[in-house]
């Protein structure tokens, strides 16, 4: 019999610290903290920080306006003024005032009310509008020597950087300086000897054919009365093809436009064929594959200050411009975020050391080292070491990638080389052709990846699962490289889709990944064909169009998420015709009989009966391919659904209710044995893909739910048996079944198959096979994140019990509702949501259960704590509702901070 000893709900931290006035935070406009380029309109975020419980927002008013004196103004100078207007709402709130002004500094400010009687104002904001098409007067330059390319061994396409200058004079004392700058390619742009912008490679990379971006920054602070320079190194990327069966978009090329204003004037300095150029710098050769070769021999000081003898170099070409539309870069670039240090140096030859980062890393390698003059310093990066030969690294699975950086010294001694153009996906280096072994301060490992803050953290008292998630997140971020790709390392480097259909909405617990998801559905969009047809690569830098469903569903689960965790209405209304497109195309060509019948890729890495094997031979493990397309369809139906009946598209939603009522008979008619409550053969993929995305009758639901544990139990000794698809409803699907504990059985696995056994076999990210280590080098990257699946909603959603309910998006609702699995006794976990901070912390021991959780500002939690710690009725400020409902005690509270402690 149980025996309540405790149950507490404290209403802590209003004293002190917890009573601190209101206030406002993590401000937005279109999608980003620092906006530039904003062009048409905007729309603003905003999140409000309160010690408080229960708190609300109950009005809002916003002034937007071209200087900050006008916003205190308040008069007719406003380019805005919302008034006050009843609503809690703070996300994408859009500006509804006159055209905003093109070229300029805008400001805004917004004041809220809340249910407290408080009044919050924020501090002056700023963003910038960028240049509408007629205001671009600049022309397209590089170089277009064709015979600059050279097409080395492995079909890798080698290019020569371009190098681009101008000088200029600004005869007053400068105010605001703006540089407006595209790049077909990767470029860096200096201003008098100094880079513009932290950004590592210029412009985000796109479809050239269908849009190109443009960055817009402030360098005010680089330029001076006088005379001035700018300059350009501008390299490959994605521009002319990595590879020759790659699209090629044409040779880099550059364009920009400075707009400087003075007490006296406005002067404009443009790209045009008066610029200088040459392809006869030090970077000789520049390829994402195979790497960079920096001569310093031909190394040209000073090339970008002003007063540099540029007479050798000719003029700039004029370069046609790229077919696609020239449009604002809507997410921020690549950064260095962080810096790593060796763990280790050893010599292993003659003037050859191999450099251990101790992590997995994606970036650049910054090096001081010592060389003799014409002597060629080599630096070969890979993931692992040669499992025969550990004084060697491992650079089979690279493929016809090289991953090589060359330095040669222009003289004796010390120099410092760090490539400009290229990234790789390392954790051991290779150095050799140098006089003397580097010292650890001698290395810095640069972690680069597209700009974004952190937002989840977890942390539990499982070593496993705490290494497991650090894996993740490191694989997650380093293939953030202006889209996410599938691996940052080998030959490929491609936006797959397949890869994110689940794995987006786990990446945003972690990282915020707003507007670089935003910008990726642009590219998905970009590659639609008429028939609604889109590319299984996106940005199409290899066209690949097959009628492969679950791979192109990405851009309906995108979109989803953005819809789902940001309350990205926006998104949906902007893509809902093209997703539409699409849905209609599977439908119309891939359909017979109620069931989707095409499918290419299969659960793809699903773990094979043999580690040497990349796919499994055995017809018994293989899901058959109608099953995977049908299920992945379906569940995009009833998502469409959803997000067309928000957009006021009701007829749109009730076709597709039908539309799913079908296929639902259809499949169980094909695919269900009812006799033994089994999808097809019986894998697990088959029965839990069926089962979560609601296509099991449900009074069969149990008995498919026991085939899948039978299964995993009896056939594969509690190990995992699914590839890609059936990963993305594994974990979730098991726990909110009753089986948490088998959930945690595979999660915490050491042997093959499973994330422990990445880990046991050195892995600090997650491999793209289950037996990446013994598999063919044809497919072993090992940086992959396509086999996290559904694991890290999992973790917040499950173990954390940090969820919202069902139906709500931003966060606003939350049902907060951890498993408490058997083996597990502490858990710790936050999420910074678009709505605020949201914390969990639950301790366990013996029969004692203590969480704590903390609910942020004008949201509101339901609370579930199993009925064994049962609950005296709770009472104070924050809790609206107390009641029993299935085997839970069900606390509705407000925002606020709640400790909870009892005994049974």
């Amino acid at each position: 019999m149980e025996k309540i000893l405790c149950v507490m709900l404290v209403l802590a931290l209003e004293a002190g610290l917890g009573m601190r006035a209101a206030r406002l935070r993590d401000f937005r406009v279109c999608r980003m903290a620092e906006a530039a380029g904003i062009m048409r309109t905007a729309q603003f975020s905003w999140q409000i920080e309160s010690g408080k419980h229960d708190v609300r927002q109950t009005a809002y008013r916003i002034l937007v306006a071209t200087t900050p004196q006008e916003l205190g103004k308040q008069g007719k100078g406003l380019l805005w003024d919302s008034e006050r207007v009843e609503s809690d709402e703070t996300l994408q709130v859009p500006y509804q005032g006159r055209k905003l002004p093109r070229k300029k500094d805008i400001y805004w400010q917004v004041t809220v009310w809340l249910n407290t009687g408080e009044r919050v104002k924020s501090p002056v904001l700023k963003f910038t509008t960028g240049l509408r098409l007629a205001d671009w007067q600049a022309q397209w330059i590089g170089i277009s020597d064709e015979d600059k390319v050279v097409n080395e061994t492995g079909g890798c396409r080698d290019l020569s950087a371009r190098y681009l200058r101008h000088e200029f004079t600004v005869t007053g004392k400068v105010r605001h300086a703006m540089l407006y700058v595209s790049g077909m390619g990767v470029s860096t742009t200096y201003l008098n000897g100094h880079q513009a912008s932290e950004d590592v490679f210029g412009t985000t990379l796109s479809g050239y054919d269908k849009t190109v971006y443009y960055n817009t920054y402030d360098v005010t602070a680089l330029l001076r009365k006088g005379r001035n320079a700018i300059g350009t190194v501008l390299g490959n990327g994605y521009a002319l093809g990595l590879r020759r069966e790659h699209t090629s978009f044409g040779l880099p090329r550059l364009m920009a436009q400075l707009v400087v204003e003075t007490a006296r004037d406005t002067l404009v300095i443009s790209t045009s064929d008066q610029w200088r150029a040459t392809g006869k710098g030090p970077i000789r050769f520049n390829n994402l594959y195979t790497g960079e070769v920096y001569d310093a021999r031909l190394e040209q000081p000073g090339w970008t200050e002003p007063g540099f003898d540029d007479s050798s170099w000719g003029h700039a070409a004029r370069m046609q411009a790229p077919q696609g539309s020239l449009q604002p870069q809507p997410c921020p670039g690549r950064r260095t975020q962080m810096t790593l240090s060796p763990q280790s140096i050893r010599k292993t030859g003659e003037g050859r050391y191999l450099i251990d980062m101790g992590q997995n890393m994606v970036g650049q390698l910054r090096t001081r080292l010592r060389g003799k003059a014409g002597q060629l310093v080599i630096i070969r990066h890979a993931e692992m070491l040669d499992p025969y030969c550990p004084d060697s690294i491992y650079t089979a699975n690279l493929r016809t990638a090289r991953c090589t950086n060359t330095y040669i010294p222009a003289s004796d001694g010390t120099f410092t080389f760090q490539p400009q153009l290229v990234y790789q996906g390392f954790r051991y280096v290779e150095i050799s052709g140098v006089t003397a072994q580097p010292s650890p301060k001698d290395i810095t490992g640069l972690v680069q990846y597209d700009q974004m803050e952190k937002r989840g953290t977890f942390t539990c008292d499982n070593p496993l699962l705490n290494q497991i998630i650090h894996n993740a997140l490191w694989g997650i971020k380093g293939n953030y490289q202006g889209m996410p790709v599938d691996c940052p390392q080998r030959d490929e480097r491609l936006g797959w889709t397949g890869d994110r259909v689940m794995g987006c909405f786990g990446e945003n617990l972690l990282l915020d990944n707003w507007a670089l998801y935003y910008k990726w559905l642009r590219d998905i969009e970009d590659t639609q064909l008429d028939d609604g047809h889109i590319c299984d690569i996106c940005p199409p830098h290899l066209k690949l169009y097959t009628q492969n469903v679950t791979w192109q569903a990405a851009f309906v689960y995108v979109t989803y998420m953005l819809y789902t965790h940001q309350g990205d209405v926006q998104a949906v209304a902007e893509h809902y015709p093209a997703l539409r497109r699409w849905m209609q195309y599977v439908e119309r060509d891939l359909m017979q009989d109620g069931v989707v019948v095409r499918d290419n890729y299969g659960d793809w890495c699903m773990p094979p009966e043999s580690k040497e094997l990349i796919n499994s031979q055995d017809p018994s493990r293989i899901t058959e391919g109608a099953v995977l397309s049908t299920t992945v369809y379906y569940d995009c139906l009833r998502m469409m659904a959803e997000m067309g009946e928000r957009l006021g598209l009701h007829a749109d939603a009730a076709y597709y209710a039908r539309l799913r009522k079908g296929i639902k008979e259809a499949y169980n008619r094909r695919f269900f044995h009812p006799e033994t409550a089994q999808y097809s053969n019986n894998t697990v993929t088959a029965n839990i893909l069926s089962l979560e995305v609601g296509l099991v009758p449900e009074e069969y639901e149990e008995r498919v739910m026991q085939n899948i544990v039978d299964v995993t139990e009896n056939k594969f000794d509690g190990h995992v048996s699914c590839g890609v698809l059936g990963m993305q409803h594994l974990m979730r699907g098991l726990t909110r079944h009753g089986h948490a504990d088998l959930a945690m059985k595979i999660v915490t696995q050491r042997t093959f198959p499973s994330y422990g056994y990445m880990i046991e076999h050195g892995a600090t990210t997650i491999w793209e096979l289950w037996n990446g280590n013994t598999a063919s080098p044809a497919m072993n990257s090992g940086n992959h994140v396509m086999l996290l699946g559904d694991l890290l909603l999992w973790y917040y959603e499950d173990l954390a019990g940090i969820r919202q309910m069902d139906g709500t998006q931003g966060y606003r609702h939350l049902d907060m509702k951890p498993c408490f699995p058997d083996s597990l006794h502490h858990v710790k976990a936050s999420y910074h949501s678009v709505s605020g901070l949201i914390k969990s912390e639950w301790h366990r021991e013996g029969n004692r259960l203590d969480w704590h959780v903390e609910i942020p500002a004008n949201t509101e939690a339901q609370i579930s704590i199993p009925s064994r710690f049962r609950v005296f009725p709770c009472t104070g400020k924050g809790v609206r509702k107390v009641r029993e409902e299935q085997g839970y005690t069900i606390i509705e509270v407000g925002s606020g901070s709640y400790t909870f402690e009892s005994e049974r």
